[in-house]
């Protein structure tokens, strides 16, 4: 990304959720780095699941299916 990586971005996100108490966006990691403290500190930061390249098609289609499931319960338990 040109103005910054994808951590500093989740980190940004999840700040301004915070800030303006919006609701949490899904946020999948879509990087080469699959390395086991790769994919903690992803987590860490805010994400919601990691995907590693080369993209498996079924791979990325199940993570969005279980991120965007628990994005919808959650919705649900604050409605």
């Amino acid at each position: 990304m040109p103005v910054m990586d994808g951590i500093a971005a989740a980190r940004e996100i999840r700040r301004r959720e915070t800030e303006s108490q919006r609701p949490r966006t899904p946020i999948v990691a879509l990087t080469a780095n699959a390395l086991a403290h790769q994919v903690s500190e992803y987590l860490a930061v805010g994400m919601d699941d990691h995907v590693a390249k080369p993209i498996e098609i079924a791979k990325l289609y199940e993570t969005i299916c279980t991120v965007m499931s628990r994005a919808e319960e959650a919705a649900a338990k604050v409605a």
